[in-house]
């Protein structure tokens, strides 16, 4: 069985941006490999409330690789422009926002349909989030409340973007990232992936391959969590 969905050509990075540098600067490579032979992005901003704004930066963006943008929010019927699109890009913010708005405006489904049938998807943050078979491992607040927390399930495994390594001599006493994935594999026999910042997953063929400079971190239920090298294929290690 294969980790993602057959027909998905996606992009899921983990963060859009990293210290050091400027909006997706360290995806760029990749988007432009996925991006090969599309003309125009539609871009998905619903993770945050200044949408507007946000398209303008992933437009700015987007035109300096060479590519026209266009916001989702400024469609005069959404549901079209999902159905039409080269490809999406479905940007980071709230994960619930963004899950609750894709539920209100009936794309949910539209959206997992085109990403199975091959059209690309490049997430980032929220929109790697909404990939998976649910938001159960999203970092964000539940600042609003979708009807269901079941996602697009372009994979079949769970993801946690911007994961964090507990810190040596850290005076925090919460549960680190790593105790809150173990508490979801109590309650979920699903393997998930902690993506640090600098990376990101393609999938091809239903293979899955790791990008980017950072290990990734793998949790599965009875197994102790481990680390899994940049360029690997993902595939053997989910189960």
């Amino acid at each position: 069985m294969g980790w993602a969905e057959p027909g998905v050509r996606a992009l899921l990075i983990s963060s859009s941006k990293v210290f050091g540098g400027g909006y997706l600067d360290h995806a760029e490579a990749a988007i432009r490999e996925r991006l090969a032979g599309v003309g125009r992005v539609l871009f998905i901003p619903h993770a945050l409330a200044n949408r507007d704004a946000y398209a303008e930066t992933a437009r700015l963006r987007f035109k300096a690789m060479g590519f026209e943008l266009v916001s989702l929010h400024a469609a005069a019927d959404p549901r079209a422009a999902v159905e039409t699109a080269e490809v999406v890009f479905v940007g980071g913010g709230n994960t619930f926002r963004l899950l609750k708005a894709l539920r209100d405006l009936g794309l949910l489904t539209r959206l997992r349909a085109r990403a199975l049938a091959g059209m690309p998807y490049i997430g980032a943050s929220a929109g790697t989030n909404v990939a998976c078979p649910t938001v159960r491992t999203t970092n964000d607040m539940p600042i609003v409340e979708p009807p269901s927390l079941a996602a697009l399930g372009l994979v079949r495994f769970q993801l946690n973007p911007h994961y964090l390594d507990p810190k040596p001599k850290s005076r925090h006493m919460g549960e680190t990232r790593e105790e809150r994935l173990l508490q979801f594999l109590e309650e979920n026999d699903v393997p998930v992936v902690g993506l640090r910042e600098p990376s990101m997953l393609r999938t091809e063929g239903g293979g899955v391959t790791l990008l980017g400079t950072a290990s990734a971190r793998i949790f599965r239920r009875g197994v102790a969590p481990f680390e899994v090298p940049p360029g690997a294929r993902l595939d053997a290690h989910l189960g």
